[in-house]
């Protein structure tokens, strides 16, 4: 087995971009170029292979009950965000060139807090 990078931050997607974001100030662009810097920092020297599987953890709303969160927790992510969006923002963020990737083992679900784990195969 590869190794693992387990990473404390709530996941992101990322945007559709125009050329524009580069001078323009959107919140969703400002907020994934953020996320993406975090990531970098996160993940310190950790390699992202061309092969991996990843686990996106999504933090469940504030809003939802203790009883609605029992039930949810560890349970499919069927909502937005979209999963390929999610790996855009992670591919985008760890990787130079997404295209030598050749499989991904990707999944997301409810959980307290939000994390990613990415395991190199």
């Amino acid at each position: 087995m590869g190794s693992i990078a387990i990473i404390q931050i709530e996941p992101n997607t990322k945007p559709r971009m125009t050329v524009s974001d580069k001078w323009k100030k959107r919140p969703c662009v400002l907020q994934y170029r953020a996320f993406c810097d975090e990531l970098r920092l996160k993940t310190g020297n950790f390699q992202l292979s061309n092969s991996f599987k990843i686990v996106f953890f999504l933090s469940m709303p504030k809003s939802w009950s203790k009883k609605k969160c029992d039930l949810m927790r560890g349970q499919p992510h069927q909502e937005t965000p979209d999963l390929d969006n999610l790996l855009k923002a992670v591919n985008d963020a760890l990787l130079d060139q997404d295209k030598v990737i050749f499989q991904i083992d990707a999944s997301k679900w409810w959980a307290d807090e939000g994390k990613i784990i990415i395991q190199n195969l």
